[in-house]
This record gives C-alpha cells, structure tokens and sequence, in this order.
C-alpha cells in the first residue's frame, strides 16, 4: 500500500458553502471591490509561476466559481470567503499529462479519481494515445460527464481502433470505400471535440496504415485544426527515418505533429536522439510546427509481444501469431530471430522487467533471464512460453539516462507520462504512472538542476496547452479554469521505484480542479470535478 495515504475530508455544507477545515485557511463573511462576485479562495503570497516559463515572482491568486479572477497582486478590499497563505510554496497551474493511457480505468468506478494522477499536481489527462482508445468520442466524452472524474479528460481520435473498426486486423492496404469511411469517422470524431489523431505504428493494426492512408485521415483533423501524435513505427536503429515520416505526414495534411515518448531505445540506438533533435530543429526552424513529449525515465513500458515481436509477425490477432511461429518455415525463422536480436540487445532478457502475467502473478518485478534460469529454460523459450499463455506487459530498461537529460532541455518537449490511472495492486508497473511530474519538476529541475524550474513546470502546463491549442487552460490567468496546484518545492518528490511503484508522490500541498479542491492539505476531498474537454466546443 502507498506510504503517503489519501484522507477524505471531512466537509460541512452551510448554506451552499462548502467549509474545509485546513490550516492557514479562514473564513471571511463580507465581500467587497471592485468585482461584486464573491472571492471563493485567495492564496496568498506564493511563488507564481504562471506557466509561460518565466521567472516566478511573489504574489497572490484568487479564484471565484470554477475560474481564476485575479493573479498578482488583490485588491485589499476584496475580501475571500477563504484564505490560504502559500508563503514559501510554489502556486502554478494545474499539469497536463498529454500521453495517458486512462482511457478505460478513468471510466470505472474504483479508478476514475486519478488519484495517482491527482497526487501529482495532473489535473488534466489526454486519452488516445497510441491509436488505441474510443472512436466514437462524442459518446465517450458523454459517459465520463455522466459518471464524473477527477481530472478533466481531453481525447484523441486513435487511429489503430479507428482502423480496426473498419477493416479489422489484418495487414492489408485499405480499400478507397475503407478509407473513405475512416475519413468520415473521423470527421465525426473532431465534431465532438477530439483534439487531434494519435498513431501508434508498433501495434496491430495502426502498423498496417502507410504513410499515404495516415495522410489521408490526418487531413481531416488539419481541417479541424488538430495535432498529429505519433508514437512512431520505430524508436531504435530506425529512429530517423521514422521521424522522417512523421514529419512528412505534418507537412503533406498542413497539421502539427507531436512525437510521442521521444526516445532512442536499445543499446545500439542510444544518443541517435541527438541527431533526431537536429533534425526536428531543422525542421522547426524552416517553419513546421513540431513538438514532442517525454516521460523521464531509463525505461519504457509495452507488452511483451511488442517488444520482442515484430508487427508484421503479429498480424490478425495472438492465435495467427503462433501459427506462424510454429509453423518452422522461413518466417518462423524469421520470428525467432527477431526476438533472438531483442533479447541480445536487451543483456539476454535481463533489461526486460515482468509488469504483470496472469498466468504466474508473483513474476511480477522479475526480469525474463532470472525467470529462464530458475525454470531451466532458454530466454527465448519463455518468451514463448509466456506469448502462448496469453502475453504479459512488461518494463523493458533500455534508455541511456543521458539521452534522458538531454531530451528534457530541449523547450519543445512537453513532460508526459504514458501511463494510466492506478490502484495498489499485486502488479510491479512502470513507475511512470505515479512520479512522473514530481520527478522532472521535484527531481531533475529542483535538485539535479539539469534543467531550470519555471522550464520544467512550463514543460507540464503551459506547453503542452499550446500544444493542443487549448484556449482556457496551462497558465495562471484572469478568465482561466481554476486548475492550480499549489506545492511545497523543497519536498515535491517522486516515491514510486521500479521495485516498489505503487507509492504516490509527495510534496503537493493543494490542487483544484475546475475551482473545487481535489487535494487540500495533502489529502484527498473525494471530488470528481472533472470533466470532458471538448475541443471547440467548452475550451474557451
């Protein structure tokens, strides 16, 4: 269980007015100024970091209904229903993790607080990434504002599901009335506020679509002033080129592309990033609009098939992929040397971390040739062995921690975890899903100094609502939503360990969420004050 425990609080509603007993926090019963609405909240004295990179200055923060009032300095006569006083804590937006992977957890009932999120200072989450999610996002956006959630969730078109909804998945080209019907779902999907497309072109079936069947879609968002997010079809020895085709795809639809989990992973590719960078800066400086994101860490986190097999090998689905694999013709052939070629650049399996096997829970943590050894079997015999029970998803250590630092200074690349809302489990996941945000701003800015403060918060808020063209949100200013998260800098930290994760972060001291407390005095409220964000529709 996490060391840092959540606490509801207790609340007393009087006469509509919700009443929190925290200190530092006091009541006033008359309102004046110049506004005649009433100040629900003041914070006063704080470090404002307003979310646009620039130094912090000391100041106050006032918050009415669900929307920010004043930044600066408060008119003395207007006097707050609360009062907080934020001397020597650091007061900026709420974060935006623009690479979540909520989609389904943020719908059910045991997970769809985000309290490992919340414990973060995350008050906005992007779902659909990696071409996997909801299509019909009209329908999604609905349930979520049905059911609440406690942070807002944006989503995006996927492509992967998209396809898969219309042809399936198998490894062919589509038709002209296949293309045309995804053309139209996705007009119907940027309708209903989708904020962009993502692709993720290691996976069946989103792999299957060429560079002319991306375009083609991704036209349709450019039309509705959408992003291109690509977890692109090879982060390793073919980095460049398949940088070279997101690209391409941003210039041939007229979009702005954003590359997702940016990254050389593998021994053999570390510090190709740089050259990744070069070209992206290149390429920025003649005119395109392109970004990136990053989760800071020295691993990434898939399934196992995804990692050691092919896409091509995984064609139609995990029945047809051991078919093939056992089938010992020259594609079988083909299979196993592929895997045999990940499993060596990956120390014979030893970088390769199980996350989760159903089949044998208490693997979970274990690398794959500890696992191989202790049941007398070759590495690559149980990655077979695993594959055929069903797969598992595994934490795979092959990021080079100064390709990470590196990454991070570059001003375009937004901070993002590629996780998922979470609940204390028997699973050893990526710690990514709880430390995300403390660790780039706690960890690598504030104490490792690898990059400046007000650098790695604009990298949570305001970039990435520049990023998605959000009209309302990312920076503290008068008319925005109230989404702020006050911390204490000196003991915002991550916890959470690739041997022990499910621990929440520490150091954030209160949060709002649409103007309503999610995090106050370090404890949770039990609020659900999120809601859908519906590009062009209510993110103004």
């Amino acid at each position: 269980m996490p060391t840092s425990p959540m606490y509801f609080l207790h609340a007393t509603v009087i006469a509509s007015t919700l009443t929190l007993t925290l200190p530092g926090l006091h009541s006033a019963t008359k309102v004046c100024g110049q506004d005649p609405a009433p100040i629900d909240w003041v914070l006063r004295n704080g470090i404002l970091h307003l979310g646009d990179g620039g130094p912090a200055t000391t100041g106050d923060v006032a918050i009415s209904g669900e929307k920010i009032v004043a930044v600066g300095e408060i008119d003395p006569k207007r006097t707050p229903i609360r009062e907080i006083d934020c001397t020597g804590l650091i007061i900026c937006p709420g974060f935006i993790d623009l690479h979540n992977h909520s989609d389904g957890e943020i719908q059910k009932k045991e997970t769809a607080s985000g309290m490992n999120y919340l414990t973060q200072g995350c008050t906005t989450l992007v779902t659909g990434n990696c071409g996997s999610g909801p299509v019909d996002v009209g329908q999604y956006y609905d349930e979520i504002d049905e059911r609440g959630v406690g942070p807002n969730i944006m989503h995006l078109l996927p492509q992967g599901s998209l396809r898969r909804k219309v042809i399936g998945s198998e490894q062919r080209k589509a038709t002209d009335e296949e293309l045309a019907e995804m053309r139209r779902l996705a007009e119907q999907a940027m309708t209903d506020g989708a904020w962009g497309m993502s692709t993720g072109l290691i996976y069946v079936p989103s792999s299957y679509a060429d560079t002319d069947e991306l375009v083609a879609i991704a036209e349709i968002v450019a039309e509705h002033h959408g992003i291109y997010a690509s977890h692109i079809r090879n982060e390793g020895t073919r980095l460049l080129d398949s940088v070279t085709e997101a690209l391409e795809i941003g210039n041939r639809a007229k979009l702005p592309v954003h590359i997702s989990h940016f990254k050389s992973s593998g021994q053999d590719s570390w510090g190709l990033v740089r050259r990744a960078v070069e070209q992206i800066n290149q390429r920025r400086n003649e005119g395109q609009v392109i970004t990136a994101d990053q989760y800071p860490y020295t691993a990434s986190s898939t399934s196992l098939g995804a990692t050691c097999i092919p896409a091509w090998a995984r064609a139609g689905g995990r029945k047809a992929m051991i078919a093939r694999i056992d089938k010992a013709d020259e594609q079988s052939k083909r299979i196993l040397n592929a895997i045999d070629k990940k499993l060596e650049v990956t120390d014979n399996g030893h970088r390769i971390q199980i996350a989760s096997y159903s089949v044998h829970p208490e693997w979970a943590g274990r690398r794959l040739d500890e696992i191989a050894d202790e049941q007398g079997v070759d590495t690559l015999d149980l990655v077979l062995q695993i594959e055929r029970s069903g797969g598992a998803s595994v934490v795979n250590h092959s990021i080079d921690e100064s390709d990470v630092r590196f990454v991070m200074q570059q001003p375009w690349v937004a901070t993002a975890s590629d996780g998922s809302a979470k609940l204390p489990s028997g699973s050893v996941p990526h710690p990514r899903n709880y430390g995300t945000f403390p660790r780039r701003i706690g960890y690598y800015a504030h104490r490792e100094k690898v990059i400046p403060l007000e650098q790695a918060i604009y990298s949570a808020t305001g970039l990435p609502a520049e990023i998605l063209d959000v009209g309302d949100r990312g920076f503290l200013r008068v008319g925005y939503a109230a989404d702020i998260a006050v911390i204490d800098p000196d003991s915002f930290i991550d916890r959470s360990t690739f041997v022990d994760p499910h621990q929440y972060s520490d150091g954030l001291v209160h949060l709002w969420v649409n103007g309503i407390p999610a995090i106050a005095d370090g404890r949770a409220t039990g609020s659900l004050a999120g809601r859908a964000i519906r590009k062009g529709i209510n993110d103004q």
